[in-house]
């Protein structure tokens, strides 16, 4: 089973010209959603890793499947003002501007070993707004993971310039 063959594209979404990867197909066939969040868990099984930290919003549940694999705590980063408790932020660039996510400020602590997720990377602005949002809190980021990589836009390449190893499991080229 392929998980390329489990996700499915959609032509000029957003706008005119792009190919919107869809992973909901894959997240509702439970053999590939099985074989996603294996094969992201699988570098760090047996190791200690203290949270994992998804980016809104499929991040959310593929951070957690993997945090739950891997025995750890779960940290929601999300856009600002959706959290309901003391937060701390980092401002990130997008192709169009800027934005900002939040996490809560004891939801990691110094030290802590952590991975972040979400189901695509593209030109990195969101992954790099999170790993240094989390470094910010003194978390020490083991990987960033994704289900897909645009490596034509470069996202990956842009975290691992921050000292980040990058683990994806399909890449599709354009954008």
């Amino acid at each position: 089973m392929s998980l390329r063959a489990a996700i499915r594209t959609i032509p000029d979404f957003p706008k005119k010209g792009i190919l919107f990867r869809d992973i909901t197909t894959l997240l509702g066939d439970a053999r590939a959603f099985r074989k996603a969040v294996d094969e992201l868990v699988q570098p760090w099984a047996g190791t200690k890793i203290d949270k994992v930290a998804g980016i809104e919003a499929r991040g959310f549940i593929l951070g957690g499947a993997v945090a739950h694999q891997l025995s750890a705590g779960f940290v929601p980063i999300r856009k600002k003002g959706k959290l309901p408790h003391e937060t701390v932020s980092m401002s990130y660039t997008l192709e169009y501007g800027t934005d900002e996510i939040e996490m809560h400020v004891d939801a990691v602590a110094q030290g802590e070993r952590v991975i972040l997720v979400d189901d695509l990377i593209a030109t990195g602005g969101t992954a790099e707004g999170a790993v240094r949002l989390l470094q910010k809190m003194g978390a020490e980021i083991v990987a960033a993971c994704f289900v897909i990589d645009l490596p034509d836009l470069g996202g990956a390449s842009k975290i691992e310039a921050l000292g980040v190893p990058v683990r994806t499991l399909v890449a599709f080229d354009g954008h």
